[in-house]
């Protein structure tokens, strides 16, 4: 039933607008609606995405906008009992920050601008990747100081021998373990010559 529901509002949300303006802006709908939910549709959006669509487009701007007028618009547009907003809901969400965000502005005016700062924007995505550098873990992490039976694991540039340092692999050439001159006896034999 809800999507049917959808399909409906979709086609007439077209209508008394320019067909650009409404698809950049459902665009940016879209891609926050599915940002960091594996199963969103990009039909509806979660309240942790409206709060992260208005800090990355700068609707929140501390003075006129904060975060509790973005929750309370939030909260005061969606169905009672449902934790989404659709996109007809969305732009009544706009329309109501709107006002306050550009104050001193018509209705319409205000509308324009609000729909400017969030047309053809994503979600942002910053600090995602940053690991911290710790001396501990560097300390823990550094094989030129490993001891006994690890040691063994690993080659001088710290590189990891893979079997050959889990395994006692047997050495069929000849010559004593730790025998530091293996494989140059013909160099010496004729050397001498």
């Amino acid at each position: 039933k809800p999507a049917k529901r959808l399909s409906t509002d979709s086609t007439n949300s077209h209508e008394g607008a320019t067909g650009g303006e409404i698809s950049a802006l459902e665009e940016a709908f879209r891609k926050f609606a599915v940002h960091g939910d594996t199963r969103a549709t990009g039909r509806e959006m979660h309240g942790k995405n409206w709060s992260k669509l208005c800090k990355d487009c700068h609707v929140i701007d501390g003075k006129n906008v904060t975060t509790t007028d973005v929750d309370i618009v939030f909260s005061k547009i969606k169905a009672k009992g449902s934790r989404t907003i659709t996109f007809d809901q969305f732009k009544e969400a706009l329309q109501e920050l709107s006002k306050k965000r550009f104050k001193g502005k018509s209705d319409e005016e205000a509308l324009q601008q609000m729909h400017k700062l969030i047309e053809g924007k994503g979600p942002v995505i910053s600090g995602v990747t940053k690991t911290v550098s710790s001396p501990t873990v560097s300390r823990l992490t550094d094989t030129s100081k490993f001891t006994g039976s690890h040691k063994e694991r690993f080659d001088a540039s710290g590189k990891g021998k893979g079997r050959a340092g889990r395994e006692d692999l047997v050495d069929n050439s000849g010559y004593v373990s730790g025998y530091k001159h293996a494989g140059t006896y013909d160099h010496k034999v004729q050397g001498n010559k």
